[in-house]
Order: C-alpha cells, then sequence, then structure tokens
C-alpha cells in the first residue's frame, strides 16, 4: 500500500424526511444561492416546490440555472459562472443527478477563474478556490457528492473530460433514498453499471497489499449485485434504494482508490462514445467492460489471478484454473448487465451502428486517457480500436 491523502469532510445527511435541515446546512454559506438543476423531473416530482419554499421561508433568494444535460455541457458551465457573478451569488445549491453536481463544481471554480472555464477541465492545476456547494441527490451513480471530480462536455470539440480539485468537495450532501423511487428503470440499470465500474476501475489494479480496499471493492461490489435488479423490479424498495445509494457514494469517496497508483481504462473509453454520441454513460461502460476484461485475459496471463479473485469473492465461484475462474466472472458480469440489469449489452442497440469514429475515438482515448501507461494493462491505439469494435457485436459465451 502506498502513501496517501484522504480528505472528505462533506456532512452527509442520509435518511427520509432530512429536507427541512436544507436551511440549517445552507445557512453559514450566505442567503444568495444558484438553484441548478436539470430537466424537469425535481418539479414532476414535487421536489423543486419543496426545495423553493424551504428557501423562500427561511431568507433565501436564489437565481435558477436550469437544463443542465447528462453529459454536462460546457455552456451551462459557463452560463452559471455569468448567473454568479452577475447577481453576486454566495453559494450553490445543487438538485439532481452526478451531472447537476458535476457542472456546480466547475461553476463553482469558474467563478474565481479569469480566463473560459474550459481551462480548468483541460488543465486541473488551475482549479484554486470555489464557490460553496450542497447537493441534494436524486439518482445513485456517480459518486460526486463525496469526491472532488468533475466531468465536463464540450460538443464543440468533441471531448469529454475530467478535472478535479480539493476546494470542489461539496460542503454536505443529502441523500434521500426516497427521492430515487421515480428513477426510470433505465437509469437505475445505468447507474448501478457506472458506480460497478468506478470499483472496478480501482480494483483491478497492480499495487501490492491493498487488503483492506479490495474489501471494501468486492463488498460494494456485492452490495449492488444483490440489490439493483430488486430496485428495477421494486422502484420503491427502500432497503435497495438505500443500498444502492450509499454504495454510488463509497465507491467513488476515496476509501477504494487511495493508497494504490494506477489509471483507469474503461472511462477514458466510454467518454470518446459519450462525447462523440452523447449516449448514456453508465450504458457505454455497461458494454465496454465485459470486452475489456476478456482482452486483458487474452493479452496478458497476468492478470487472471486477479479475475479469479473477483470471481472466488464476488461471484462465489471456486471451480477451476484461475483463467477458467476469470472467465466465468467475466460471463457472470456480462449476464449481469444485460439479464439482471437489462441493459442493452452492443453499441448499434444504443445507437452507435457504423464504425467510422473508432479510430478518431480509439486514438483520442489514449491521447486523453493515458491508456498506453501506468494501467492494469496498457492500451494502444490498436487495442482499443478492438475493443471498441468487439463492443458492436453480442459477446461469445465462453
Amino acid at each position: 500500500m502506498e502513501n496517501f491523502r484522504l480528505h472528505i469532510p462533506t456532512d452527509i445527511r442520509f435518511g427520509k424526511d432530512r429536507l427541512e435541515e436544507l436551511p440549517e446546512v445552507l445557512s453559514p454559506y450566505g442567503k444568495r444561492i444558484l438553484l441548478a438543476y436539470g430537466g424537469g423531473s425535481i418539479k414532476k416530482s414535487g421536489l423543486y416546490d419543496k426545495v423553493v419554499a424551504l428557501l423562500k421561508d427561511n431568507g433565501f433568494s436564489f437565481v435558477e440555472l436550469s437544463g443542465i444535460a447528462p453529459n454536462p455541457k460546457i455552456d451551462s458551465v459557463r452560463q452559471g459562472v455569468r448567473l454568479i457573478r452577475e447577481n453576486q451569488l454566495d453559494a450553490i445549491l445543487a438538485v439532481g443527478g452526478g451531472s447537476v453536481v458535476d457542472a456546480s463544481k466547475v461553476i463553482a471554480a469558474g467563478v474565481y477563474y479569469d480566463g473560459d472555464v474550459w481551462d480548468l477541465v483541460l488543465d486541473r492545476s488551475k482549479v484554486g478556490r470555489a464557490v460553496p456547494i450542497v447537493d441534494i441527490l436524486t439518482l445513485a451513480a456517480t459518486g460526486t457528492e463525496m469526491n472532488r471530480n468533475a466531468v465536463i462536455s464540450n460538443p464543440e470539440t468533441n471531448e469529454k473530460l475530467g478535472t478535479s480539485g480539493w476546494e470542489l468537495i461539496p460542503k454536505a450532501s443529502f441523500l434521500d433514498p426516497t427521492l430515487t423511487y421515480t428513477v426510470s428503470k433505465w437509469q437505475t440499470a445505468a447507474g448501478a453499471a457506472d458506480m460497478m465500474s468506478h470499483l472496478f476501475e480501482q480494483y483491478f489494479n497492480r499495487t501490492e497489499a491493498v487488503d483492506v480496499q479490495d474489501s471494501i471493492a468486492e463488498g460494494l461490489l456485492k452490495t449492488i449485485i444483490k440489490y439493483a435488479p430488486i430496485a428495477i423490479r421494486e422502484p420503491e424498495n427502500y432497503d435497495a434504494r438505500a443500498n444502492l445509494f450509499w454504495s454510488s457514494t463509497l465507491a467513488l469517496n476515496g476509501l477504494v482508490g487511495q493508497g494504490r497508483s494506477g489509471g483507469w481504462s474503461c472511462h477514458p473509453i466510454e467518454h470518446e462514445l459519450s462525447a462523440y454520441y452523447d449516449i448514456t454513460h453508465g450504458i457505454g461502460l455497461a458494454i465496454l467492460t465485459p470486452r475489456w476484461m476478456t482482452f486483458c485475459l487474452d493479452k496478458d496471463s497476468t492478470t487472471h489471478a486477479k479475475f479469479a479473485a473477483y470471481a472466488r469473492n464476488v461471484w462465489g465461484l471456486n471451480q477451476g484454473t484461475d483463467e477458467e475462474l476469470a472467465r466465468q466472472a467475466v460471463q457472470k458480469t456480462y449476464d449481469f448487465f444485460k439479464e439482471q440489469l437489462e441493459i442493452p449489452m452492443t453499441l448499434p442497440e444504443v445507437g452507435i451502428e457504423n464504425q467510422d469514429l473508432v479510430s478518431e475515438m480509439s486514438e483520442q482515448a489514449v491521447k486523453h486517457g493515458g491508456l498506453s501507461n501506468d494501467r492494469f494493462v496498457n492500451l494502444t491505439v490498436d487495442d482499443v480500436k478492438e475493443i471498441i469494435k468487439a463492443s458492436y457485436n453480442p459477446m461469445e459465451t465462453f
């Protein structure tokens, strides 16, 4: 295990009926608020009205930034920065899924940056002081509610990139599982795949003696595998929604990833798919992940032992050699996404039918993601092409 810093000061307000605490949580940061949210879902559910009433009844003024899209766009970030500056706002209240929180994080830093806010995405070293953020989360997926990371898309350049900064960690996050009752089967499945991918990216790693982190990852994976299908079948099952919510948060708040070195692989590849085609992030990850796993097993036999540990400790498999167990676990992963979460598992099923941009996306993934070094298995442009092309067809049964 390597040296690390873990700093997660977010005040978590987990559970039902916690919204009455919002004025108390927001007050230390000021009374003039940017209320940021996405589409109309929070209005349909009644959450918007509750939040607005709490703000008005407790002496807060607010300016609204609506329409933040999935795969949040840089234009929304620029608009948020402008609104805060023009209205001299004190804090951001982000209400919605991870996209709203991610956009709010870069808005928060952009207020104190003199240049174009896209610079902060291209170069995270420029991220410094930030406006305080409080969020009310409505989707279990990204884990952004308790970390310092954000991902923003720029449609003009076909780029989807991540940035980071210690000042971007939300001051407080409200995690009420009942707010996820109305999340569709599609988004529930995508969220589960996203959080599983976060765990895979950290778990499949070369750093030795990280037993604590690996055990946490394995436990969270088993929890998601148990509860995601229940949430899809029974959308108002509180225990299922609560376990998914907390798993999402813990999957990417540093507990699993710190103490390791090495970068991620599937996320940089998927970022190119959603940058060029604007597909749902978690769905893209579900499609790519089993193909990446298979590629690793085929290319490098030293990966077999870690995949076999995944097979034993997550799926309860125990018959066969390390390679046989590894391949069984990949099949289990694929079948779980396809059969239990009902995710379409080929790119044509999500509207990516031609292969014209595979080379360009592969080059960008290696460039932006640094995939050619310090990965679980290093990837060349041709390797990424192979993984993406494999995703156009159903995966063969081992």
